[in-house]
């Protein structure tokens, strides 16, 4: 990435490379250089407040993307030209600028007014302050600075936006994330982080398929039905509904007042009765029983546990014997303006009425070491940590929202770390960049708003959100994708996307109702999952476009395995419409939707392409089935109705000597099939390292002599029409030599 100026104001504008990105920048506004061409942007004010608004300037005739939070729990995307469609809670704004080349200006018949680079405007956490940027109706570009405590107050936020720009959007982000690592202290880029142990594996998780009526016995019976399709979970997520709880407001015999369920608080760190089962022979089954039989009789790896970060949606119960010596307080939330100016949501309305039980900041890590050193005795691998955003609204009398917010989060790590083998924590609900910037060690979180079975209208929505989140906070963590149904009119599409998402892959069926074709092009024979090696991002050309409501564009993710690309096309559009947006009849486009790809649409193709790469690719269409041979730089047509997919597993050809051109596809009855290619070595002979079982795929421009599999012939077939040759993985190895010889 080559920067070439450091951003500068200079003539009231903000500017960055030369270009003029802010207009009517106003007098208090500043500027420090930080490093590596970046710089941070800040404000003074003439008296001290807890909660700042600073103008920056106008921003008007970029195309821009920009992340913010939609409601309390999460991000979503918005992409426009302008800052009057920049909402509340905006915590990434992305930039496409064009720099003027001199060759272009003497040649007036150029086709392109200059060459693209772009500009990121990050805002962060300033000492004990968290800044979001947006928008005014006159195009004005805000930055909100605010604590969360009254007492906490300042005049000045001169480190609150990081500016920085660079050629190749990806690598920008990845850069600056690692730059104010260093620079702030308060959170790691994820190459610095050891990953949670079940991301590799396939898993099952209990929420869907019973929300919180999950019992053991309802365990078991899926872990079962699960065993008898061929296909078994290697972990558990328990969600919610273990725990020993109580809810003050319910009467018995009377209905429950709507909103009183997220006032539910914990009253125990062990589990609740349904867990402590007195069986007919006499004898009683507790956690650890549990988990000891499921994981004897089902082969699960890992099992993890779910919990709130304030250990309970209402957290704790003050009065609670069990749960007095954390010294708990009622406490009564107090949202940000930014986060009842977007969505206000029904849990934090309520907790407002009922209160919180916080327990106290400085018992926080005792509650935690407790209890997870019982789970952990119990047989648990680790937890899954929801509901984290509440404790922004809890930072009154706590130094505010980031002081809170980071005691909480190095409580956590330090008790996962000394509790589990493994950093095996997935974080959720912690969106806020409270938590992204307070992110030290866990290594997952999700990525976006729950998969909703029920709900038609959010299926476009996810697999668009999760893939632009993924820009940011696949830099800090592992996105998790969340779950889906297997069996669910739009498993293949939530399972295509899952399959390249680089992102964890596990469902919430209800036992019975699984859907085996879907999930063996999903998962190998022992368990694990054909993961790609990054976060999967919108491609460069589909950053700045709505896939959702615009009518007319695709979405495309790109992805890299070890020796393939991958680009997933998705059409979004006319099956739901993004929140706090206006429909128009557009955004309702409901017919078939064309749109190009190309090999080069995979960043970073060619470093694993290698020297004797001859500048083509083999692309492998997952759905149609075919094979063809495309330049890097052309572009191929893709036509998909609404909330159809395609996957293009897209292999560089290199050539093996003068007469042969050889590509590896993969496993190609497997969504992410180059993910199944660990090594391609070239020699007298082409010698591959493949994972898994199943149907082998490669391009190769002649029909070899034979084939060889662990050192023993092996059948295989040979299209000359395409250049497809196929061979059968039949061994119990994890890792399967193949020798192909001409």
């Amino acid at each position: 990435m080559t920067i070439t100026a450091v951003p500068v104001i200079k003539n009231g504008c903000l500017m960055v490379r030369g270009k003029v990105v802010l207009t009517g920048v106003p007098n208090n506004v500043v500027i420090t250089p930080s490093s590596s061409g970046s710089a941070f942007v800040g404000a003074t004010s003439t008296s001290p407040s807890s909660h700042h608004v600073f103008n920056l300037g106008t921003l008007e005739n970029y195309r821009f993307m920009c992340l913010f939070i939609a409601k309390i729990w999460w991000m979503i995307p918005r992409v426009g030209r302008s800052a009057s469609e920049i909402p509340m809670e905006t915590q990434m704004l992305l930039l496409e600028a064009e720099e003027e080349s001199a060759l272009e200006l003497l040649d007036e018949e150029s086709e392109t007014s200059g060459n693209k680079f772009y500009v990121l405007v990050l805002p962060v956490l300033d000492g004990a302050f968290r800044t979001t940027l947006q928008g005014t109706k006159s195009n004005e570009l805000q930055f909100c600075s605010e604590s969360g405590d009254p007492n906490v107050k300042t005049s000045q936020a001169l480190e609150g936006v990081f500016v920085n720009s660079g050629d190749n959007p990806f690598e920008l982000l990845k850069e600056s994330i690692k730059i104010l690592a260093k620079l702030k202290g308060t959170f790691s880029h994820l190459e610095s982080k050891k990953s949670a142990a079940h991301i590799d594996w396939f898993g099952w998780c209990t929420w869907d398929a019973f929300y919180t009526d999950v019992t053991p016995n309802g365990i078991k019976e899926g872990l079962k039905s699960f065993k008898k399709g061929g296909i078994s979970p290697k972990y558990l997520i328990i969600d919610d509904g273990w725990q020993e709880t109580e809810n003050e407001f319910k009467k018995e015999g009377e209905p429950i007042i709507e909103g009183t369920q997220f006032a539910t608080r914990l009253t125990d760190i062990k589990e609740n009765s349904k867990f402590k089962i007195s069986e007919s022979d006499g004898s009683s089954t507790n956690l650890k029983e549990l988990i000891h039989q499921i994981k004897e009789n089902y082969g699960l790896k890992y099992v993890y546990m779910w919990h709130a970060l304030a250990g309970y949606w209402g957290g704790v119960q003050p009065a609670s014997e069990a749960l007095k010596k954390y010294n708990p307080k009622l406490q009564y939330p107090v949202q940000s303006p930014g986060n009842v100016g977007n969505i206000t949501d029904i849990a934090m309305d309520s907790l407002e009425k009922y209160g919180v039980g916080v327990v106290d900041p400085e018992k926080v890590f005792d509650f935690y070491n407790d209890m997870h050193s019982y789970l952990a005795s119990s047989g648990v691998d680790g937890v899954k940590v929801d509901v984290q955003n509440l404790i922004e609204t809890l930072g009154a009398g706590h130094g505010g929202r980031v002081s809170i917010t980071k005691q909480y989060h190095e409580a956590l790590d330090e008790s996962i770390e000394k509790n589990f083998i493994d950093n095996n924590l997935i974080c959720c609900m912690c969106h806020n960049s409270d938590s992204i910037f307070s992110s030290k060690k866990s290594a997952t979180a999700r990525a976006s708003e729950d998969f909703m079975p029920n709900e038609p209208t959010f299926q476009t929505l996810h697999i668009a959100s999760v893939s632009f989140n993924s820009l940011l906070l696949g830099e800090v963590v592992v996105p998790d994708w969340d779950m889906f149904h297997s069996n669910h009119n739009t498993a293949e599409f939530h399972g295509a996307a899952r399959a390249i998402g680089g992102c964890p892959v596990y469902v919430s069926d209800k036992p019975g109702k699984h859907d085996f074709t879907i999930l063996k092009k999903l998962v190998l024979h022992d368990g694990s999952i054909l993961r790609a090696r990054y976060a999967g991002r919108p491609t460069r050309d589909c950053l700045f476009v709505d896939p959702v409501m615009d009518g007319k564009s695709l979405l495309k993710i790109w992805n890299l395995n070890k020796i393939t690309g991958v680009v997933g096309v998705f059409n979004c559009q006319g099956a739901g419409t993004w929140p706090m947006k206006e429909t128009s009849e557009s955004t309702q486009n409901t017919n078939p939707i064309s749109g190009r790809f190309s090999p080069l649409d995979v960043e970073y193709l060619e470093d694993i392409a290698g020297e004797t790469w001859i500048e083509e690719c083999a692309v492998y269409a997952f759905n149609a089935g075919t094979l063809s041979r495309v330049p890097k730089n052309r572009g191929v047509g893709v036509s998909l109705g609404v909330l159809e997919c395609e996957i293009f597993t897209i292999s560089p050809i290199k050539m093996l000597n003068e007469d042969i051109e050889f590509a590896p596809i993969g496993l190609i009855e497997m969504y992410n099939s180059g993910g199944a290619v660990e090594d391609c070595t070239f020699g007298e002979t082409v010698t591959i390292k493949a994972r898994g079982r199943g149907l082998f795929g490669a391009y190769s421009s002649k029909k070899p002599r034979f084939c060889k599999v662990e050192k023993k012939d092996e059948d295989f077939t040979y299209s000359s029409g395409s250049g497809l040759l196929t061979v059968n993985l039949q061994s119990e190895s994890s890792i399967k030599e193949i020798e192909i010889v001409y």
